[in-house]
């Protein structure tokens, strides 16, 4: 069955441009790998939901969408490259999520502080929710 066009959501025209800045600085977006339906909404404005820590989550809970698998090792430069497409970007609110880590000792606690810090360095004025 086909929904109604009023249900129906848009492509926007500036989704490309931010799929093109996240490819560029090799940043996963919980907005992709999820498959949320807001996506094309949300990269339009442009904004999204960072996920650090790579793509796969050591887990595997039946209500979530994100790839299980073994993880990925942690690229160092993400801390920065997620400043840089927030600066990028405009942002004045910076959401960062990440997939489970299991696999590492601290759970990935070390990486979600460098890459706040990297972030509040670059934009300090910028508000951030670490979810």
């Amino acid at each position: 069955m086909r929904l109604p066009d009023w249900i129906k959501r848009g492509i926007h025209a500036d989704l490309h441009s931010t799929k093109q800045l996240l490819r560029r600085h090799r940043l996963s977006t919980v907005c992709e790998e999820a498959r949320c339906p807001n996506k094309s909404e949300c990269f339009s404005k442009p904004t999204a939901t960072f996920m650090i820590l790579g793509s796969n989550c050591t887990r595997d809970c039946g209500f979530c969408s994100i790839k299980s698998s073994y993880p990925e090792p942690v690229n160092k430069d993400e801390p920065e490259n997620v400043a840089d497409a927030a600066e990028e970007m405009g942002l004045r609110y910076i959401v960062i999520t990440s997939v489970t880590r299991d696999d590492l000792p601290d759970g990935g606690a070390g990486h979600f502080a460098k890459t706040i810090t990297s972030v509040k360095k670059r934009l300090p004025h910028a508000k951030v929710e670490v979810l």
